[in-house]
């Protein structure tokens, strides 16, 4: 697979960023996955990644208390981003410390086509929850994100494949804005690939 857009007609009407709700460009789409919602939380769940909380006031006040406890919380919330005016479908994560301070996290929306076997397409983007801090754009409270966004892209990629039964396929020139900030004001970096994880039937 190669060039901006995917060949394959499951990816062909998904964007490049997700959005805040405030409609501030955010975090850079960097993995994608073919395959049903059942298929994807069981490769996450099998790989050793949780889904998130929803946002609510109890969430939100354990997140904020076991980080400054240092108490872990695996399965804390993450702020709602949008892709296509919608806020993701899925969200997981996996704890990297003694606290929700730092974790590997990853959302995905679900596009509205299917692949040529009839396969629901998944949209991704995954980063890596470095500190918690105040947002450089909007003032509230949020995690903020390690620049090199590729690395917990190849991480999450690197930890389905050992589930086994996937096929990795790269678009190279996906990501058309290769550095800048994220909705929060974090700086990014990226090669601009999309990894598109398939189940392998």
């Amino acid at each position: 697979m190669a060039g901006r857009r995917a060949s394959s007609p499951a990816l062909a009407d998904i964007g490049t960023r997700a959005f805040t709700s405030a409609g501030i460009p955010g975090d850079p789409l960097n993995i994608a996955f073919i395959g049903s919602e059942q298929a994807l939380q069981d490769k996450m769940l099998k790989a050793g990644w949780f889904p998130a909380d929803p946002i609510i006031l109890r969430s939100s006040l354990r997140i904020a208390k076991d980080s400054i406890k240092h108490k872990l919380y695996p399965d804390a919330p993450v702020i709602d981003l949008f892709v296509n005016g919608c806020k993701q479908d899925l969200a997981f994560e996996q704890a990297a410390g003694g606290d929700p301070s730092k974790r590997h996290h990853v959302r995905f929306w679900q596009g509205n086509t299917q692949d040529d076997s009839g396969r629901p397409s998944w949209i991704g983007a995954a980063t890596y929850d470095a500190v918690v801090g105040l947002s450089y754009t909007t003032g509230p409270i949020t995690h903020h994100i390690a620049a090199e966004v590729d690395k917990e892209r190849d991480k999450l990629i690197a930890d389905l494949q050992q589930t086994g039964s996937l096929v990795v396929q790269w678009i190279d020139l996906f990501q058309p804005t290769h550095e800048g900030p994220n909705g929060g004001g974090d700086r990014f970096v990226t090669d601009g690939k999309l990894g598109v994880m398939k189940v392998d039937k």
